[in-house]
């Protein structure tokens, strides 16, 4: 405070100083603010005309999200999202061996599904696919070349139908071997994969020849197992081909897992794996080779012990689960013609589509089957016999035949795959040419066949 002037006089221009620091003050805060603001809206105006990546993944600590309010990812399942709670997987005693039995599998995977609630929503009809091959390459100059195409082709199916695959190429275990190095496998995808229902087993050399068909699990929903056979065959023939056990559908479940190491006891882990083939072979006279094998065992099995087994195992004969290719690939021209003339009579069928929706049109296409039968495309084919991969194809085959077979049924699936895609091979027996597919269906503001 100055000295000489007076106090009052003092006391004013103190607080006109003070005011005027405050109006100075206070306008360059509202210069600035304003200016904030309209950086900010320069700045998401922006980002959202050029928005930029994030290379960052983001990761939540499981803790930090609650079991009732999980975050979802695009798989419709919190795949970040493990609790501490003490499941099967914490259990030392625990072992994915197929020597080692498992028990309470219900009760350890009904449990651990508590604690992913998120997986709980349709886990009823929740697949995993597992296929596999040898771990060496390929002696056939082509086997290579086959089996990526033979895998593509489970992938394709797989994308469409939301199933989860596994593609296997070791030995879990030294002595399963050949047919019998499914079992390990099947019996590890049940442990690593609790919130699927059901594991579905597909022979390497089997592909799909319908990719828009969806496996009817509500028929199989008093069943564990699933799979090709004929009971006159199993209990009238007694035959060593009542069923194909190169394909089959397993409910990931105690009983199955029961039944997985009966199965596998018969097989060479077993001490009396020689025994066994002997057995077989006075049962089944039309088997052909001395040794155990798995379809055999299973066959057995139903015969056998049909009161513990057959009641819970579906022989499926309605439609192609798996087929034998010999029957099937003289019908692909054939049905593909069939398939065409009914979708120029109902543009719905031919209507471009995302391959997504691809599902619904196998559904829309049952009415127009039921009269033609025999044209539906073949579900499954299963080239039995022609071993792709050593080349040592069964005697009563040509091997061209064989290698040829199996480029007309890929091609013939690849092209419902690549018609959602615009082309299509127009020769079954040339798979490095494609065409375009033409826009031929009727304009939807037509208003014809799109009810």
């Amino acid at each position: 405070m100055n000295p000489d002037l007076p106090h009052f006089q003092s006391s004013a221009m103190a607080k006109l100083r003070s005011w005027s620091f405050w109006s100075h003050l206070s306008d360059a805060f509202l210069f600035f603010a304003a200016a904030f603001l309209a950086l900010v809206l320069v700045w998401s105006f922006w980002s959202y005309f050029t928005p930029t990546p994030n290379f960052l993944p983001t990761f939540t600590h499981p803790s930090s999200n609650s079991k009732n309010n999980p975050v979802e990812s695009g798989f419709g399942v919190n795949l970040k999202f493990d609790p501490k709670d003490h499941t099967f997987y914490d259990d030392p005693e625990m072992s994915y061996s197929i020597e080692k039995p498992v028990k309470d599998w219900d009760g350890k995977r009904r449990e651990w599904l508590k604690h992913h609630p998120s997986f709980a929503a349709g886990a009823r009809e929740r697949i995993v696919l597992v296929t596999g091959s040898q771990p060496k390459p390929c002696k056939n100059p082509v086997g290579d070349h086959l089996l990526l195409r033979l895998f593509k082709n489970k992938v394709d199916y797989c994308r469409i139908h939301g199933c989860d695959v596994f593609y296997n190429n070791l030995l879990l275990h030294p002595k399963m071997k050949s047919f019998w190095a499914k079992f390990p496998i099947v019996k590890a995808a049940m442990l690593a994969h609790p919130e699927a229902e059901w594991i579905w087993w597909v022979d390497s050399d089997a592909l799909f020849t319908d990719m828009e068909f969806k496996l009817p699990l509500e028929r199989y929903k008093n069943h564990n197992l699933v799979v090709n056979g004929w009971p006159e065959l199993i209990y009238n023939k007694r035959s060593w081909t009542s069923l194909n056990a190169g394909v089959f559908l397993v409910r990931n479940c105690q009983w199955s897992m029961d039944l997985i190491s009966t199965w596998s006891n018969m097989g060479p882990i077993s001490e009396d794996y020689e025994k066994w083939g002997q057995i077989q072979r006075s049962m089944f006279k039309d088997k052909l080779f001395p040794e155990s094998d798995d379809q055999s065992a299973l066959i057995y099995l139903l015969y056998k012990e049909k009161e513990k087994y057959y009641d819970h195992i579906y022989l499926e004969k309605e439609f192609y689960f798996q087929g034998y290719w010999v029957d099937l690939i003289g019908v692909y021209d054939n049905t593909t013609e069939r398939y065409l003339q009914m979708e120029r009579n109902v543009a719905r069928l031919r209507r471009r589509h995302a391959e997504k929706v691809s599902e619904q049109y196998a559904a829309f296409r049952e009415e127009f089957l039921k009269e033609t039968g025999k044209w539906k495309r073949p579900f499954i084919t299963h080239f039995t016999g022609c071993e792709p991969c050593s080349g040592n194809h069964n005697q009563k085959y040509d091997g061209q035949t064989c290698w040829e077979g199996m480029v007309k049924a890929l091609n013939f699936a690849d092209n419902q795959i690549l018609r959602n895609y615009g082309f299509l091979h127009s020769d079954l027996l040339d798979s490095s040419t494609v065409t375009e597919v033409p826009f031929d269906y009727p304009n939807p503001t037509d208003g014809e066949g799109f009810s």
